[in-house]
């Protein structure tokens, strides 16, 4: 899909591909451990692996299931990355001889609990961009101040539509019934896909009115988007880039309840303020949509699967941004933190302003 960008800026050239030595997660757990319990708590550094390979890789060294591990989060293969692992404490002392090339147990700690899906605050990322001219990084200078002024949108990373970029297309054909998947794990990774392509139009959509708003006079957009002059207005006295249209469902950031927006001002100070923000639809059951402006363009990306729906946020702020161009290499390295379910791949795509993979 073509996708609308949130930063103005022309696409700035850089070279950029995944690898273990230019792309470095380090997982930032949800809660502190609490050092006793009955689980074993390991933070592990793996490369060239995805999660579920590394794991499948210690299951069989312990002759136990893949489900007996838990972990928070999937991170990228292509990548050096740290995460952590739960298992029973009774497998302690077999792991002391545990050697694998691409994976190596960094420390343990005990839990009362096992390690489950959505238990982590975020990631941190490092990464290194190469074949930066000084203009160049000069431009990326400035687009990380604004990213770390207004934030970003949230898409959906290429990593989560396969190798070829289209498991959407046969998700979409299984959850209408026009294709089967025995196995329930790829029938469920297939689906999603579908809803995360699903989103990703929504979100690029929603980007192209916010860069209507900004570029056409109150009139043009009136006429373009059939609203009424004085919703116009109000769009274009929004202070944000992301411009918030009645019934958008907001929710309080990093987490808590959703609720319309229907026009309060001091909403949108809340929103400048980073205490809320805007959520998008995964389609699916027993899920909440927007309403009134906001469920106009909505529906128009709503598909009725027998999956569960959710809400996911449309719009994120990466925190604690840090740049270094390195001009005798060419190179130009980034830090930065994002929350659980968000992409680094999309904040660089925004930095290039164009597809990376």
């Amino acid at each position: 899909m073509d996708r609308f960008y949130s930063l103005a800026h022309a696409s700035i050239d850089f070279h950029f591909r995944q690898s273990p030595r230019d792309f470095v997660v380090d997982e930032i757990p949800l809660y502190e451990f609490s050092q006793e319990g009955e689980h074993l708590i390991l933070q592990v550094r793996k490369k060239s692996l995805s999660t579920a390979e590394m794991v499948g890789v210690i299951a069989r060294y312990l002759g136990i299931k893949n489900k007996d591990i838990g972990y928070a989060g999937l991170k990228d293969k292509h990548a050096m990355t740290k995460q952590y692992i739960s298992l029973h404490k009774k497998y302690e002392s077999e792991l002391e001889s545990f050697e694998h090339e691409n994976i190596k147990i960094l420390s343990k700690t005990y839990h009362q609990n096992k390690i489950r899906i959505g238990h982590l605050k975020g990631n941190r990322f490092y990464i290194r961009l190469k074949k930066v001219s000084p203009t160049a990084a000069v431009k990326i200078d400035e687009a990380l101040k604004n990213i770390s002024k207004w934030g970003m949108p949230n898409y959906f990373g290429y990593q989560r539509f396969g190798n070829d970029g289209d498991n959407h297309i046969l998700g979409e054909k299984i959850a209408k019934g026009e294709a089967r998947e025995r196995n329930p794990r790829v029938r469920k990774l297939l689906v999603n896909a579908y809803q995360s392509h699903l989103f990703n139009l929504w979100l690029s959509r929603r980007l192209e009115i916010n860069s209507l708003v900004e570029s056409f006079s109150a009139n043009e957009i009136s006429s373009l988007l059939n609203m009424p002059l004085e919703k116009v207005q109000k769009l274009k006295d929004q202070k944000h880039p992301f411009k918030l249209l009645y019934g958008d469902l907001m929710e309080h950031y990093p987490h808590g309840r959703l609720f319309n927006y229907e026009g309060d001002a001091q909403d949108l100070e809340r929103f400048l303020a980073r205490d809320i923000t805007v959520t998008g639809l995964l389609s699916g059951k027993k899920v909440k949509q927007s309403q009134g402006d906001a469920a106009e363009i909505e529906k128009l990306y709503v598909d009725t699967l027998q999956e569960d729906g959710a809400r996911r946020f449309a719009w994120i702020y990466p925190t604690e941004i840090e740049g270094r161009f390195n001009q005798v290499e060419a190179q130009y390295e980034l830090n930065f933190t994002l929350p659980k379910g968000s992409y680094a791949t999309v904040l660089i795509e925004e930095l290039a302003k164009r597809k990376l993979h």
